[in-house]
Protein backbone atom coordinates (compact mmCIF):
# COMPACT_ATOMS: atom_id res chain seq x y z
CA UNK A 1 0.00 0.00 0.00
CA UNK A 2 2.84 2.40 1.07
CA UNK A 3 4.70 1.99 -2.15
CA UNK A 4 2.05 2.18 -4.31
CA UNK A 5 0.96 5.46 -2.93
CA UNK A 6 4.81 6.59 -3.16
CA UNK A 7 4.05 5.75 -6.72
CA UNK A 8 0.83 7.59 -7.42
CA UNK A 9 2.10 10.41 -5.65
CA UNK A 10 5.47 10.79 -7.82
CA UNK A 11 3.73 9.96 -11.08
CA UNK A 12 1.32 13.12 -9.43
CA UNK A 13 4.20 15.23 -9.30
CA UNK A 14 5.44 14.33 -12.21
CA UNK A 15 2.21 15.31 -14.23
CA UNK A 16 1.99 18.85 -12.24
CA UNK A 17 5.64 20.05 -13.16
CA UNK A 18 5.01 19.09 -16.64
CA UNK A 19 1.66 20.63 -16.76
CA UNK A 20 3.80 24.24 -15.68
CA UNK A 21 6.21 23.66 -18.07
CA UNK A 22 3.65 24.63 -20.78
CA UNK A 23 3.65 28.39 -19.02
CA UNK A 24 7.24 29.21 -20.42
CA UNK A 25 6.28 27.73 -23.65
CA UNK A 26 3.12 29.43 -24.33
CA UNK A 27 4.31 32.45 -22.96
CA UNK A 28 7.29 32.19 -26.13
CA UNK A 29 4.72 31.32 -28.29
CA UNK A 30 2.68 34.12 -27.08
CA UNK A 31 5.11 36.49 -27.32
CA UNK A 32 5.93 35.69 -30.53
CA UNK A 33 2.78 36.03 -32.28
CA UNK A 34 2.04 39.31 -30.67
CA UNK A 35 6.20 41.11 -31.72
CA UNK A 36 5.25 39.52 -35.15
CA UNK A 37 1.61 41.53 -35.69
CA UNK A 38 3.27 44.53 -33.93
CA UNK A 39 4.22 47.78 -35.60
CA UNK A 40 7.62 48.00 -36.69
CA UNK A 41 8.20 50.62 -33.88
CA UNK A 42 7.39 48.42 -31.02
CA UNK A 43 10.11 45.90 -29.85
CA UNK A 44 8.61 42.60 -27.74
CA UNK A 45 11.47 40.34 -28.36
CA UNK A 46 13.19 41.82 -24.97
CA UNK A 47 10.29 40.16 -22.96
CA UNK A 48 11.15 36.74 -24.55
CA UNK A 49 14.14 36.89 -21.27
CA UNK A 50 11.08 36.60 -19.30
CA UNK A 51 10.86 32.86 -20.69
CA UNK A 52 14.16 31.23 -19.41
CA UNK A 53 13.95 33.30 -16.01
CA UNK A 54 10.40 31.77 -14.97
CA UNK A 55 11.81 27.88 -16.08
CA UNK A 56 14.34 27.17 -13.10
CA UNK A 57 11.02 28.15 -10.42
CA UNK A 58 9.50 25.04 -12.67
CA UNK A 59 11.74 22.59 -13.85
CA UNK A 60 15.61 21.81 -13.97
CA UNK A 61 18.33 22.72 -15.84
CA UNK A 62 17.33 20.36 -19.17
CA UNK A 63 14.37 22.24 -19.08
CA UNK A 64 15.36 25.95 -18.83
CA UNK A 65 17.66 25.31 -21.62
CA UNK A 66 15.34 23.52 -24.06
CA UNK A 67 13.16 27.20 -23.20
CA UNK A 68 15.66 28.95 -23.66
CA UNK A 69 17.16 27.45 -26.93
CA UNK A 70 13.24 28.53 -27.82
CA UNK A 71 13.08 31.63 -26.56
CA UNK A 72 16.78 32.69 -28.74
CA UNK A 73 15.06 30.91 -31.69
CA UNK A 74 11.87 32.98 -31.50
CA UNK A 75 13.89 36.10 -31.58
CA UNK A 76 15.84 34.95 -34.43
CA UNK A 77 11.94 34.28 -35.97
CA UNK A 78 10.80 37.70 -34.74
CA UNK A 79 14.38 39.36 -36.44
CA UNK A 80 13.37 37.72 -39.88
CA UNK A 81 10.04 39.49 -39.47
CA UNK A 82 10.79 43.04 -38.58
CA UNK A 83 13.80 44.11 -40.47
CA UNK A 84 15.80 41.19 -41.23
CA UNK A 85 18.47 39.32 -38.68
CA UNK A 86 21.39 41.43 -39.34
CA UNK A 87 20.29 44.87 -38.66
CA UNK A 88 22.26 46.28 -35.38
CA UNK A 89 19.06 46.13 -33.00
CA UNK A 90 18.07 42.61 -33.47
CA UNK A 91 21.65 40.98 -33.04
CA UNK A 92 21.95 43.38 -30.25
CA UNK A 93 18.43 41.42 -29.12
CA UNK A 94 19.53 37.71 -29.81
CA UNK A 95 23.20 38.06 -28.32
CA UNK A 96 21.82 39.01 -25.22
CA UNK A 97 18.72 36.99 -25.02
CA UNK A 98 21.59 34.12 -25.61
CA UNK A 99 23.88 35.66 -22.72
CA UNK A 100 21.30 35.69 -20.57
CA UNK A 101 19.60 32.34 -20.82
CA UNK A 102 23.00 30.73 -20.80
CA UNK A 103 23.24 32.37 -17.10
CA UNK A 104 19.82 30.99 -16.16
CA UNK A 105 20.93 27.80 -17.56
CA UNK A 106 24.20 27.82 -15.27
CA UNK A 107 22.35 28.73 -12.38
CA UNK A 108 19.46 26.21 -12.77
CA UNK A 109 21.86 23.85 -12.76
CA UNK A 110 23.76 24.48 -10.23
CA UNK A 111 20.50 24.99 -8.25
CA UNK A 112 19.57 21.03 -9.21
CA UNK A 113 23.00 20.04 -7.60
CA UNK A 114 22.50 21.49 -4.71
CA UNK A 115 19.05 20.04 -4.07
CA UNK A 116 20.51 16.89 -5.21
CA UNK A 117 22.94 17.27 -2.07
CA UNK A 118 20.31 18.21 0.16
CA UNK A 119 18.40 15.27 -0.68
CA UNK A 120 21.49 13.18 0.30
CA UNK A 121 21.82 14.89 3.44
CA UNK A 122 18.43 14.18 4.52
CA UNK A 123 18.95 10.88 3.47
CA UNK A 124 22.06 10.12 5.84
CA UNK A 125 20.39 11.97 8.29
CA UNK A 126 17.14 9.89 8.45
CA UNK A 127 19.80 6.60 8.56
CA UNK A 128 21.55 8.20 11.35
CA UNK A 129 18.66 8.69 13.26
CA UNK A 130 17.27 5.66 12.70
CA UNK A 131 20.45 3.81 14.20
CA UNK A 132 20.73 6.22 16.95
CA UNK A 133 17.22 6.73 18.14
CA UNK A 134 15.24 3.55 17.48
CA UNK A 135 11.78 4.66 16.77
CA UNK A 136 9.41 4.18 19.75
CA UNK A 137 6.85 1.22 19.36
CA UNK A 138 3.32 2.71 19.24
CA UNK A 139 2.39 0.38 22.18
CA UNK A 140 4.68 -1.16 24.91
CA UNK A 141 3.38 -2.97 27.89
CA UNK A 142 0.12 -0.56 29.07
CA UNK A 143 1.41 2.38 27.41
CA UNK A 144 0.34 3.90 24.39
CA UNK A 145 2.98 5.81 22.66
CA UNK A 146 3.50 9.13 20.77
CA UNK A 147 6.53 10.71 20.09
CA UNK A 148 8.41 13.82 18.61
CA UNK A 149 11.52 15.24 17.87
CA UNK A 150 12.23 18.46 16.22
CA UNK A 151 15.81 19.74 15.35
CA UNK A 152 16.84 23.42 15.19
CA UNK A 153 19.44 23.07 12.78
CA UNK A 154 18.81 23.24 8.89
CA UNK A 155 18.46 20.04 7.28
CA UNK A 156 19.12 18.17 10.02
CA UNK A 157 17.21 15.52 12.17
CA UNK A 158 19.11 14.72 14.69
CA UNK A 159 21.06 16.64 17.48
CA UNK A 160 21.41 16.88 20.88
CA UNK A 161 17.73 15.81 22.74
CA UNK A 162 17.53 11.78 22.60
CA UNK A 163 14.87 9.33 24.30
CA UNK A 164 14.39 5.85 24.71
CA UNK A 165 12.17 3.56 26.18
CA UNK A 166 12.41 -0.50 27.01
CA UNK A 167 10.30 -2.99 28.53
CA UNK A 168 11.55 -5.95 31.25
CA UNK A 169 10.50 -7.16 34.68
CA UNK A 170 6.96 -5.92 34.31
CA UNK A 171 7.90 -2.91 34.02
CA UNK A 172 9.13 0.05 31.65
CA UNK A 173 11.89 2.28 31.61
CA UNK A 174 11.98 5.27 29.81
CA UNK A 175 14.89 8.09 29.47
CA UNK A 176 14.63 11.32 28.13
CA UNK A 177 17.74 13.56 27.70
CA UNK A 178 19.47 16.42 26.42
CA UNK A 179 22.98 16.96 25.97
CA UNK A 180 24.76 20.34 26.24
CA UNK A 181 24.81 22.14 22.82
CA UNK A 182 22.77 21.01 19.49
CA UNK A 183 22.84 19.51 15.90
CA UNK A 184 26.16 17.17 15.04
CA UNK A 185 28.48 18.44 17.78
CA UNK A 186 25.54 16.80 20.16
CA UNK A 187 25.58 13.57 18.45
CA UNK A 188 28.29 11.52 19.82
CA UNK A 189 27.40 12.29 23.57
CA UNK A 190 23.98 11.57 22.82
CA UNK A 191 24.67 7.70 21.24
CA UNK A 192 27.02 7.22 24.30
CA UNK A 193 23.78 8.26 26.56
CA UNK A 194 21.30 5.88 24.50
CA UNK A 195 23.64 3.33 24.08
CA UNK A 196 24.81 3.18 28.11
CA UNK A 197 20.57 3.29 29.14
CA UNK A 198 20.20 0.03 26.67
CA UNK A 199 22.61 -1.83 27.71
CA UNK A 200 21.99 -1.21 31.84
CA UNK A 201 17.86 -0.77 31.86
CA UNK A 202 17.43 -4.52 31.98
CA UNK A 203 19.20 -4.90 34.67
CA UNK A 204 17.80 -5.54 38.11
CA UNK A 205 19.20 -1.92 39.33
CA UNK A 206 17.54 0.98 40.76
CA UNK A 207 16.95 4.31 38.66
CA UNK A 208 19.14 6.81 40.91
CA UNK A 209 21.76 3.31 40.64
CA UNK A 210 21.09 3.60 36.36
CA UNK A 211 21.91 7.59 36.75
CA UNK A 212 24.65 6.37 38.12
CA UNK A 213 25.52 4.52 35.67
CA UNK A 214 25.11 7.09 32.66
CA UNK A 215 26.95 9.64 34.41
CA UNK A 216 30.19 7.26 34.63
CA UNK A 217 29.48 6.98 30.77
CA UNK A 218 29.06 11.27 30.58
CA UNK A 219 32.28 11.21 32.67
CA UNK A 220 34.33 8.75 30.81
CA UNK A 221 33.71 9.93 27.81
CA UNK A 222 34.50 13.94 28.70
CA UNK A 223 37.80 12.49 29.64
CA UNK A 224 38.38 11.08 26.71
CA UNK A 225 37.41 13.83 24.22
CA UNK A 226 37.87 16.87 26.01
CA UNK A 227 40.43 19.19 25.79
CA UNK A 228 41.60 20.94 28.97
CA UNK A 229 39.93 24.39 27.80
CA UNK A 230 36.72 22.46 27.75
CA UNK A 231 36.68 20.44 30.93
CA UNK A 232 33.63 20.45 32.86
CA UNK A 233 31.70 22.15 29.73
CA UNK A 234 30.25 18.58 28.59
CA UNK A 235 27.24 18.33 30.44
CA UNK A 236 23.84 16.38 30.19
CA UNK A 237 20.31 16.70 31.69
CA UNK A 238 18.62 13.37 32.05
CA UNK A 239 14.73 12.07 33.05
CA UNK A 240 14.34 8.63 34.00
CA UNK A 241 10.85 6.74 34.64
CA UNK A 242 9.84 3.82 35.89
CA UNK A 243 6.10 2.45 35.35
CA UNK A 244 5.04 -1.15 36.60
CA UNK A 245 2.56 -2.66 34.62
CA UNK A 246 0.40 -3.59 37.52
CA UNK A 247 0.91 -0.68 39.87
CA UNK A 248 0.14 2.59 39.25
CA UNK A 249 3.48 3.99 41.46
CA UNK A 250 5.54 5.38 39.04
CA UNK A 251 9.10 6.19 39.89
CA UNK A 252 11.34 8.91 38.64
CA UNK A 253 14.80 10.25 39.11
CA UNK A 254 15.79 13.59 37.29
CA UNK A 255 19.12 14.62 36.73
CA UNK A 256 18.48 18.61 35.90
CA UNK A 257 16.10 17.38 33.67
CA UNK A 258 12.42 19.55 33.54
CA UNK A 259 9.45 17.37 35.11
CA UNK A 260 6.98 15.93 33.30
CA UNK A 261 3.41 17.07 32.73
CA UNK A 262 0.55 14.33 34.36
CA UNK A 263 -2.55 14.60 32.20
CA UNK A 264 -5.85 13.63 33.49
CA UNK A 265 -9.40 13.65 31.83
CA UNK A 266 -11.01 16.87 32.18
CA UNK A 267 -8.51 19.15 31.73
CA UNK A 268 -6.25 18.64 34.55
CA UNK A 269 -2.50 18.94 34.40
CA UNK A 270 -0.17 18.52 37.29
CA UNK A 271 3.45 18.52 37.83
CA UNK A 272 4.27 15.36 39.83
CA UNK A 273 7.20 16.33 42.97
CA UNK A 274 10.44 15.97 41.52
CA UNK A 275 14.04 16.59 43.68
CA UNK A 276 16.28 16.72 40.54
CA UNK A 277 20.29 16.35 41.18
CA UNK A 278 23.25 17.95 38.87
CA UNK A 279 22.81 17.13 35.25
CA UNK A 280 24.92 14.06 34.21
CA UNK A 281 28.49 15.10 34.02
CA UNK A 282 28.61 18.15 36.62
CA UNK A 283 29.64 16.61 40.07
CA UNK A 284 30.05 12.97 39.15
CA UNK A 285 26.83 12.32 40.83
CA UNK A 286 26.53 9.15 42.83
CA UNK A 287 23.60 6.48 43.26
CA UNK A 288 23.17 7.48 46.51
CA UNK A 289 23.05 11.36 45.96
CA UNK A 290 19.98 10.75 43.07
CA UNK A 291 16.77 10.91 44.42
CA UNK A 292 13.26 8.69 43.43
CA UNK A 293 10.60 10.53 43.56
CA UNK A 294 6.89 8.67 42.95
CA UNK A 295 3.72 9.42 41.79
CA UNK A 296 0.41 8.10 40.90
CA UNK A 297 0.31 7.27 36.98
CA UNK A 298 -3.78 5.80 36.37
CA UNK A 299 -5.12 4.38 33.54
CA UNK A 300 -6.62 7.13 31.78
CA UNK A 301 -3.76 9.56 32.26
CA UNK A 302 -1.21 10.67 30.01
CA UNK A 303 2.43 11.14 30.96
CA UNK A 304 4.31 14.26 28.92
CA UNK A 305 7.83 14.16 28.94
CA UNK A 306 9.92 17.36 26.78
CA UNK A 307 13.09 18.73 26.66
CA UNK A 308 13.64 21.99 27.29
CA UNK A 309 13.79 23.08 24.01
CA UNK A 310 10.16 23.26 24.23
CA UNK A 311 9.43 25.34 27.15
CA UNK A 312 12.37 27.81 25.77
CA UNK A 313 10.94 28.55 22.71
CA UNK A 314 10.40 32.03 22.58
CA UNK A 315 7.83 34.38 20.45
CA UNK A 316 8.43 37.44 18.86
CA UNK A 317 7.59 39.35 21.77
CA UNK A 318 10.40 37.01 23.26
CA UNK A 319 7.76 34.88 25.57
CA UNK A 320 8.72 31.22 26.91
CA UNK A 321 6.50 28.45 25.31
CA UNK A 322 3.84 27.84 28.26
CA UNK A 323 3.56 24.35 27.72
CA UNK A 324 1.56 23.64 31.06
CA UNK A 325 -0.97 26.07 29.68
CA UNK A 326 -1.43 24.89 26.74
CA UNK A 327 -1.62 21.47 26.65
CA UNK A 328 -4.45 21.60 29.46
CA UNK A 329 -6.94 21.92 26.51
CA UNK A 330 -5.82 18.66 25.20
CA UNK A 331 -6.06 16.47 28.04
CA UNK A 332 -8.11 14.14 26.26
CA UNK A 333 -6.59 13.65 22.99
CA UNK A 334 -4.96 10.55 22.22
CA UNK A 335 -0.79 10.68 22.41
CA UNK A 336 -1.24 10.95 18.54
CA UNK A 337 -3.03 14.06 18.77
CA UNK A 338 -1.71 15.20 21.86
CA UNK A 339 1.54 15.46 19.81
CA UNK A 340 0.32 17.00 16.85
CA UNK A 341 -1.40 19.54 18.56
CA UNK A 342 1.65 20.52 20.66
CA UNK A 343 3.77 20.62 17.07
CA UNK A 344 1.79 23.26 15.39
CA UNK A 345 1.23 25.31 18.25
CA UNK A 346 4.90 25.28 19.33
CA UNK A 347 5.45 26.04 15.76
CA UNK A 348 3.12 28.85 15.46
CA UNK A 349 4.81 30.09 18.81
CA UNK A 350 8.04 30.36 17.45
CA UNK A 351 7.30 31.81 14.58
CA UNK A 352 8.06 28.36 12.53
CA UNK A 353 11.48 28.00 13.90
CA UNK A 354 13.30 27.00 17.13
CA UNK A 355 16.45 27.88 18.88
CA UNK A 356 17.47 24.53 20.42
CA UNK A 357 16.28 20.88 19.60
CA UNK A 358 12.91 19.65 21.16
CA UNK A 359 12.02 16.14 22.23
CA UNK A 360 8.65 15.61 23.58
CA UNK A 361 7.03 11.92 24.60
CA UNK A 362 3.49 11.43 25.59
CA UNK A 363 2.69 7.78 27.50
CA UNK A 364 -1.42 6.76 27.53
CA UNK A 365 -1.57 4.25 30.55
CA UNK A 366 -4.27 2.20 28.89
CA UNK A 367 -4.20 -1.06 31.04
CA UNK A 368 -6.16 -1.70 34.43
CA UNK A 369 -4.42 -1.67 37.28
CA UNK A 370 -5.44 -4.12 39.84
CA UNK A 371 -3.98 -3.28 43.36
CA UNK A 372 -5.16 -3.30 47.28
CA UNK A 373 -6.54 -0.11 48.32
CA UNK A 374 -4.33 1.05 51.08
CA UNK A 375 -4.61 5.14 50.43
CA UNK A 376 -3.70 5.97 47.13
CA UNK A 377 -2.90 10.05 47.05
CA UNK A 378 -3.12 11.83 44.57
CA UNK A 379 -0.39 12.42 41.37
CA UNK A 380 2.12 14.50 43.88
CA UNK A 381 2.51 10.99 45.53
CA UNK A 382 2.13 7.56 47.32
CA UNK A 383 1.45 6.12 50.86
CA UNK A 384 3.74 3.41 51.55
CA UNK A 385 2.46 -0.23 51.95
CA UNK A 386 0.45 0.03 48.49
CA UNK A 387 0.67 -3.56 46.95
CA UNK A 388 -0.05 -4.49 43.47
CA UNK A 389 -2.67 -7.25 43.75
CA UNK A 390 -1.83 -10.11 41.14
CA UNK A 391 -4.54 -11.42 39.57
CA UNK A 392 -5.25 -15.18 40.41
CA UNK A 393 -3.47 -14.45 43.97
Amino acid sequence: MGSRWSAARRRQAWQTSHALLLLPVLLVVAITVAAIGSPPDVHLGPTLVIAPALTPSLAGARATALVSALAVAAQVVIGVFHGGLMSANHVVQIVTLMLLSVMVTVYAALRDRRRLQLAQVRSVAEAAQHVLMWPLPEQIGPLRIASLYLAAEDEAQIGGDLYAVTHAGGQVRVLIGDVRGKGLAAIGEAALLLSAFRESAHRDISLPELAAVLEQSVTRYAADMDSPEEAGERFATALLIEIPDLDPVTRMTSCGHPPPLLLSPGHAVTVPSLHPSPPLGVHGTPASEHTLDVFSFEPGDTLLLYTDGVIEARDARHRFYPLTERVAQWTDASPESLIHHVRRDLMTHAGGRLGDDAALIALHRTASVHRQHHGILGHGGVRAGDVPEIPGS
